[in-house]
């Protein structure tokens, strides 16, 4: 081989090389030279009926709800999502609209306050509930909810069996307590900046309360999760992950984890919300 021809074949190795750099990069900045109104979130979400399952032929069972609101505030976005059972109704949303959208915050304060204020929000719903219900120790509740601001940061709460899985780069992540750990090692995790899970959040049993510190939404962040107990009492974070990573249509992929808790038999409220970072 001459010396002209193996130039010619290490110009065009360095030429591959950046292209496939560029590809691995190009949603990140993609990502960042979009404005704050135009983050590209997707969403979809299933309930599934609980007389599906049950046998019950009764009209009178109440399913689980999912809200979906995006709201401007200043010149931000912010989005909320929420799976909340019968029990909690709309009694954590109403909170937030006004005590949280119907506010002129300042953009540093932000994530901290909306954290502040879905603490407040759960714990008015559940103090709501124990009155009503006279015992808080037989009465369980669930609900999951996330707020995210700008794109940019996530900041979540949850009660009961009701979980939030963030997805980066496959790799499940639940974003607190006992599962805080990811199904397998990534040299990533330390991207997960903002709030330590471990420290910012503590996991117990029935139906207390979790609300984290916020989380970054980077480039390697490609979906979030939020489910009912009847998902996760039939698989692992790591599994539902798996089972859905490869379908684009955020309405399709919590169809199919629904469908896949249904087919492993969950006896469980089914209600799953994905929100998919394109």
């Amino acid at each position: 081989m001459g010396i002209r021809d193996f130039r010619i074949k290490i110009k065009a190795l360095k030429v591959k090389l950046s292209c496939l750099g560029k590809r691995s990069t190009r949603r990140k900045h993609e990502v960042a030279g979009k404005s704050s109104w135009m983050m590209p979130i997707s969403h979809g979400h299933h309930v599934v009926e609980h007389d599906l399952f049950e046998g019950d032929d009764s009209d009178d069972y109440e399913f689980d709800s999912v809200v979906i609101q995006r709201e401007p505030i200043g010149d931000k976005e912010v989005w909320y999502f929420g799976i909340f059972d019968p029990l909690i109704g709309d009694c954590v949303t109403k909170y937030l609209q006004s005590n949280y959208f119907g506010k002129k915050l300042n953009e540093t304060h932000m994530a901290r306050k909306a954290k502040e204020t879905l603490k407040k929000a759960y714990i008015g719903a559940k103090t709501k509930i124990r009155e009503t219900h006279k015992s808080d120790e037989t009465c369980l509740i669930g609900s999951t909810s996330v707020i995210i601001i700008n794109g940019e940061k996530l900041v979540l709460a949850n009660i009961g069996d009701y979980r939030t899985v963030l997805c980066k780069d496959g790799v499940a992540y639940q974003t607190h307590g006992r599962y805080n750990q990811p199904a397998k090692k990534h040299w990533y995790h330390r991207l997960f900046s903002g709030g330590d899970a471990t420290t910012a959040t503590k996991y117990s049993k029935a139906s207390e309360l979790v609300v984290g510190g916020y989380y970054r939404i980077d480039s390697y962040t490609e979906f979030v999760i939020l489910a009912s107990n009847g998902i996760w009492e039939v698989m692992k974070n790591q599994e539902a992950v798996n089972l859905i990573r490869h379908i684009e249509d955020p309405q399709e992929a919590a169809e199919c984890l629904a469908k896949e808790a249904l087919v492993r038999r969950s006896k469980g409220n089914i209600s799953c919300l994905i929100i998919r970072f394109d």
